[in-house]
């Protein structure tokens, strides 16, 4: 008897070991399932139902084939137990799916829909595949994307009209919903400058939102001749076409989001050293001293006003290393 209750906790224990190997293997199904709700419109057809809508109201507004409603049922079934939406039963038992926090995110005019999709495309998830060839090679190696497509990042960006507007639009989509953020938690790195350079700044999503939040910097964007040529008209902000490798433009502050984390060490060195050749020097008011205030990297400031110019950056690190 005590024979049988040891090997009943091994066998629960190895179902437990299968289980998690289970989780890990289909954890893309959650990504997908995303994809796929962004795909339909999933979000948009439940926010237009007043943020509440059955499986019928979704279908007949995401324009679905009826004969897809038990599929749809399941799709729903994994979006909601990963909290992309809720559920709730009507008076008739028929599931009614929300809106989360999460979903609130792709509805909307600001909305995040554009990075998803960037994020979700083939063209970025597909290297992943590759990740065990990739550590198979030896240092120095293209890297993951690359190694699958035989362009780099912004070599693609370059050669690919589609896939451009793809990354341009993702992150404009970014820097609007990051900005808005930034500018409230942390609105106080960027008074007291009277110019501010964002760095491969992309269409100027960060740049638009610093210009209309502070009217009296003026902000400029550096990014490469192609991505300039696509970039918006009509705003406050200047569009400078160049390389971040060769010279940054001069102003008082240089901006970085999304950037560094694309480069080797000795790169990120080369464009630091660019963006502080940029600015002016200590005994013009310059200052080098960079502290963190609030989540936000940025430079020491003086208690009492004066001319300064300072270095701030907001960045991410999600890549691969």
């Amino acid at each position: 008897m005590a024979l049988n209750r040891e090997q009943h906790i091994l066998d629960q224990g190895l179902l437990d070991a299968q289980l998690e190997l289970w989780h890990n293997t289909f954890g893309y199904i959650k990504s997908m399932a995303l994809k796929s709700a962004l795909d339909l419109g999933i979000a948009d057809a439940i926010h237009h139902h007043g943020g509440a809508a059955t499986l019928t109201q979704i279908i007949a507004k995401a324009k679905l084939h009826t004969s897809k409603i038990s599929c749809l049922r399941r799709l729903m079934r994994v979006l909601t137990v990963s909290s992309v939406f809720g559920t709730e039963h009507s008076n008739d038992a028929e599931a009614v799916y929300t809106l989360t926090p999460a979903s609130r995110l792709l509805v909307g005019s600001a909305n995040m829909v554009a990075v998803m999709n960037m994020l979700l495309h083939p063209i970025l998830v597909s290297p992943f595949s590759d990740l065990g060839a990739w550590f198979q090679h030896e240092l120095p190696d293209p890297d993951l994307f690359k190694l699958k497509h035989g362009n780099t990042f912004w070599e693609m960006a370059d050669h690919d009209p589609s896939y451009n507007t793809l990354v341009n639009d993702g992150m404009v989509s970014d820097s609007r919903f990051l900005m808005d953020i930034a500018i409230r938690e942390c609105g106080g790195v960027f008074q007291g400058i009277g110019s501010l350079v964002d760095v491969a700044g992309g269409h100027g999503g960060a740049a638009q939102a610093i210009a209309k939040a502070f009217p009296d910097v003026k902000c400029s964007v550096l990014d490469l001749e192609h991505v300039v040529a696509k970039a918006p008209s009509g705003s406050d902000v200047e569009y400078i076409a160049g390389d971040m490798f060769e010279s940054v433009p001069p102003a008082d502050a240089v901006f970085l989001k999304w950037v560094m984390h694309d480069w080797s060490d000795e790169d990120c060195i080369k464009i630091l050293k660019n963006c502080k050749k940029a600015i002016p020097p200590k005994d013009a008011g310059g200052e080098g001293d960079n502290r963190r205030h609030g989540g936000w990297s940025r430079a020491a400031r003086p208690e009492a006003p004066r001319d300064t110019a300072h270095v701030r950056s907001i960045h991410h690190v999600r890549q691969w290393r």
